[in-house]
């Protein structure tokens, strides 16, 4: 019988547990990717798994200078570190990992960027067919190592919602293994190891050696399709159970753009579920996702948490990703931007508190952005410099 709702992988985690594995056994482990968690992951051989040195990614403290100054114990998980630039790889990995041992040949998905990258290299790791569908105006970069890693790449006039009706007809004609965003429980697997980084980073950064790991007092999360979010939510229970974590847990708060806000407006309206967004546009696109199909995990999370959801400008999301770079040195993508701005917003309201732990997901690398960035006219110098230089 077919549900139509996401489905979610589940573990014997008790049997884990007595099996003995504990933050200790990660930490011991030489394997240099998110697979170090390969007990609560959905590949039963290790050395089947797809990897190309994925998670592993760090938690940077926030110097407090400028803008920042005001946040006593502000952090950025920069997700940018990982193989194809941004988050999405941990989800490939899992997702291509598992569809390998299904014995698929073929995968197809819609992308609004970020996530074709990663699905074309893990593919193409795979040796598997890659089918994509992507917005005309997608950022270039992004369809660009698509193509360069041998994905068949189709331009769609109109949003990513389009491009999953198309994938949707691709898979039932021709048989491909449909990648969209939860409509397979795997991709969800792989970003949910965010959140057991997470615990295992601040246990570092805290010098916590025995007991409970710890966890930040607030997450802000970039949401299009959510499945971070919702991954994330899922590692922190599973944590519980395996006995690494207890039940506290951080507030969460998604943020979306305000000209895309299908999260956040259900989330004002008191609703289950979120309607689709009308007229969707936003510069960041990861954050251009007028419907999701796990719209009431999202929400469930945003409520069970304490949590909140907020939107920003695009105007305010670009102007994050200057400030990021200029006094953190982090070149951030436009979601990173808009996280940043978020969290300065809702400290101003005092939601927020300055002393709170506060995490900030940086979900991609600025460079595949660089088109939206105006350069200015710059000095051209020869041997005569500095002769007339400007001391400023």
């Amino acid at each position: 019988m077919k549900c139509a709702k996401p489905l979610l992988a589940g573990y014997d985690l008790d049997a884990i547990r007595e099996a003995g594995f504990t933050p200790e056994w990660v930490r011991s482990r030489t394997t240099r990717s998110l697979w170090r968690f390969a007990e609560v992951l959905p590949v039963a051989d290790i050395g089947q798994a797809v990897s190309l040195g994925e998670g592993l990614t760090p938690l940077l403290r926030c110097q407090r200078r400028g803008e920042f100054a005001p946040f006593e114990n502000l952090y950025i998980k920069d997700e940018s570190f990982n193989p194809t630039g941004s988050f999405k790889a941990r989800g490939m990995s899992a997702a291509i990992s598992r569809a390998v041992q299904l014995g698929v040949r073929a995968v197809a998905l819609p992308s609004a960027g970020n996530a074709a990258g990663a699905a074309a290299s893990y593919a193409a790791q795979a040796g598997l067919e890659c089918h994509l569908f992507m917005p005309v105006d997608t950022p270039p970069a992004n369809i660009l190592e698509s193509v360069v890693a041998g994905a068949n790449v189709y331009l769609v006039r109109g949003l990513i919602s389009d491009c999953g009706k198309l994938v949707k007809k691709g898979c039932q004609e021709f048989g491909w293994f449909d990648l969209s965003t939860l409509k397979e429980p795997f991709r969800l697997e792989g970003k949910k190891t965010m959140g057991y980084e997470l615990a295992l980073d601040f246990a570092d950064e805290l010098n916590i050696r025995s007991g409970p790991l710890p966890l930040p007092d607030v997450i802000f999360y970039p949401t299009g399709g959510g499945t971070g979010l919702i991954g994330m939510w899922k590692a922190f229970d599973e944590m519980e159970r395996l006995g690494w974590i207890g039940s506290q847990r951080p507030r969460m708060v998604v943020v979306q753009a305000e000209q895309c806000a299908p999260i956040v407006t259900a989330f004002n309206k008191g609703s289950e579920f979120a309607e689709m967004f009308p007229n969707a546009a936003t510069v960041a696109s990861g954050l251009r996702v007028p419907a999701a199909v796990g719209d009431f995990l999202m929400l469930r999370v945003l409520r069970e948490s304490g949590g909140t959801a907020i939107t920003v400008s695009d105007a305010d999301l670009m102007a994050g990703v200057r400030e990021l770079s200029r006094l953190q040195g982090v070149y951030a993508c436009p979601e990173g931007g808009a996280v940043w701005k978020a969290a300065q917003q809702l400290l101003q309201t005092g939601w927020l508190k300055p002393h709170e732990r506060v995490v900030l997901f940086n979900t991609g690398t600025g460079h595949k952005y660089n088109h939206l960035i105006e350069l200015p006219e710059l000095p051209i110098v020869g041997d005569n410099w500095p002769e007339g230089a400007s001391s400023s």
